[in-house]
């Protein structure tokens, strides 16, 4: 029987073998398994730099360091529960539409089987199909949202999909609850004083990162979870929510987000609640200083992997 834990260094050296998140097992596997790390090399929807498609492979490649104890939060991922890497979806270069039938029918068999998706972009848009998978089997659910920007425009060029129109397009299709989801980090120039009223207008409570400094991250953290509530909840963490001076590799960067600590106590920060996916997104490896920003990354994985542990103590 295959055990679905990492490849331990007395095993094989960590610079050795074929590269998985944390040297997971690499397996297409639906059963007896609590989680599956996902890679969507998807950035066919970006406005401004491009090359995120080669996120998980360097998310995948930095994590071979990442052990299996969080001390933080005082948990063994892997004396709670199995997971695997799944390993990549398949995409249409050039052609959305058909990508996200693809994402959403790839994850569709590891929802319905109970097993938690933890996924790797790839662009931000990816995150729509993600959520048509999930609501397929849990209906509408809560979306935690940290992003330098808000994602809820209408169209780009005519067009409804892209990596900032997913949020809306959720909404319309009712996969979102947004009266219990909430945006956190939104900063940056803007085009108009009412920028943020197409979130709120759809229901989204906002909290910029101007208003992060005033409240404290332990205030934010209680903010987070009394709008998620009871609901199931996703997770989405676009890295361009940390501050370019941590997280340099990625497409639309914006000054003055949070340190790269500050990004895992929020995480860290949200144990508890009933999580039914996560995903970290626009990792942009080309622009990434010593792969700082896909270190960040596969350690916010890591995290998200900690409290699916902790939800099965």
């Amino acid at each position: 029987m295959t055990e679905y834990k990492p490849i331990t260094p007395q095993q094989q050296p960590k610079f050795a073998g074929i590269k998985t998140f944390m040297r997971l097992p690499h397996l297409r596997a639906y059963r007896g398994i609590d989680f599956a790390v996902v890679g969507v090399p998807w950035d066919g929807a970006t406005s401004y730099r491009t090359g995120q498609r080669m996120g998980p492979d360097a998310i995948r490649r930095v994590s071979l360091t990442l052990r299996p104890y969080n001390l933080a939060l005082d948990v063994g991922i892997f004396e709670h529960c199995a997971g695997l890497d799944f390993g990549d979806v398949s995409v249409v270069p050039g052609y959305i539409e058909d990508t996200y039938d693809i994402i959403a029918a790839e994850l569709c068999p590891l929802v319905e089987a109970g097993v938690i998706p933890v996924i790797m972009g790839g662009d931000h848009s990816i995150t729509l199909p993600e959520l048509r998978a999930i609501a397929k089997t849990h209906g509408p659910v809560a979306l935690i949202h940290f992003d330098s920007h808000t994602d809820t425009n209408d169209q780009y060029f005519g067009r409804p999909y892209y990596h900032g129109s997913m949020f809306r397009r959720a909404v319309e299709e009712n996969i979102l609850l947004p009266a219990n989801s909430i945006q956190v980090g939104m900063r940056g120039s803007v085009y108009s004083k009412d920028a943020y009223d197409e979130s709120t207008s759809l229901g989204f409570k906002i909290v910029t990162m101007s208003a992060v400094r005033d409240l404290g991250l332990s205030r934010l953290i209680e903010i987070i979870k009394d709008r998620i509530g009871l609901s199931k909840v996703f997770v989405t963490f676009d890295i361009d929510v940390v501050d370019p001076a941590f997280a340099p590799g990625t497409g639309t960067p914006e000054v003055g987000g949070f340190t790269s600590a500050e990004a895992i106590d929020l995480i860290r920060g949200l144990k508890g609640l009933n999580f039914v996916g996560f995903d970290v997104v626009e990792v942009l490896p080309d622009y990434d200083v010593a792969g700082i920003t896909a270190l960040l990354a596969a350690n916010i994985v890591y995290e998200f992997l900690s409290l699916i542990a902790l939800n099965k103590i």
